[in-house]
């Protein structure tokens, strides 16, 4: 048994629609996925290569709350498709992307906005913004065999009642095998990986107090509470 020179830290887990814990080991986040986003956030949306940014695994927290951050006083909302990697490897095809997937879940990036803005200027990391505390809210997961694959389907969020973001997963730019093979291009895949796939137009503010309900087709409405 290894001798630590310090308690080992607990593994880091979200629940499963089964009650099973499924164990994270890396959460990658793909960037403007949905051309509708990209020109609201004052981008290009024609195909380019994507790009990707991580959270932590204790990022992820399906409690049903999110505590407002501090040191912000722009947060934004991100409905997203959560998917969950039984296997892995490198240089995987698209074609046997989709045999690494072991379920979906929905999930929010939420984003300190006016951080974010503040290193895109300075031509820095984004992690202040994106990889907080709790910053990637999460229902839980469920496997694909009970879902079917979700390629398709509609996926909106809506604050208060409100209707905020409505798309469909159809408008993904990048398609999850696509985003699997690429990004096993540069890092070697594991079970346990989540990739956050992108979020649709309509992302804003929101301030605690305030119930965002995400909604995708084939999996449970999630919602969560800002404390």
């Amino acid at each position: 048994m290894a001798d630590f020179a310090i308690s080992p830290p607990e593994v880091i887990s979200v629940p499963t629609a089964s009650g099973a814990r499924f164990p994270v080991r890396r959460v990658y986040c793909i960037g403007r996925n949905y051309a509708a986003h990209a020109i609201e956030m004052g981008h290009d949306p024609d195909r380019e290569p994507p790009f990707f940014f991580q959270k932590n695994p204790d990022n992820l927290d399906a409690s049903g709350e999110f505590p407002y951050p501090p040191h912000s006083s722009d947060v934004h909302y991100e409905v997203e498709l959560a998917v969950a990697l039984k296997s892995g490897g490198a240089n995987i095809s698209v074609a046997d992307a989709m045999s690494h997937v072991w379920g979906y879940a929905i999930s929010l990036d939420m984003t300190r906005r006016d951080l974010q803005g503040e290193m895109k200027k300075m031509g820095r990391p984004w992690e202040i913004g994106k990889a907080f505390e709790r910053s990637a809210p999460i229902s839980p997961l469920v496997p694909i065999e009970q879902s079917g694959p979700l390629d398709e389907g509609r996926i909106e969020l809506h604050v208060n009642g409100e209707p905020k973001q409505d798309g469909d997963l159809n408008q993904m730019i990048w398609k999850v095998p696509e985003m699997i093979s690429y990004l096993s291009e540069y890092f070697e895949l594991a079970a346990g990986d989540v990739i956050l796939s992108g979020t649709p137009s309509g992302v804003g503010s929101i301030v605690k107090g305030d119930i965002m309900l995400a909604k995708i087709d084939g999996l449970n409405d999630f919602e969560v509470k800002v404390v």
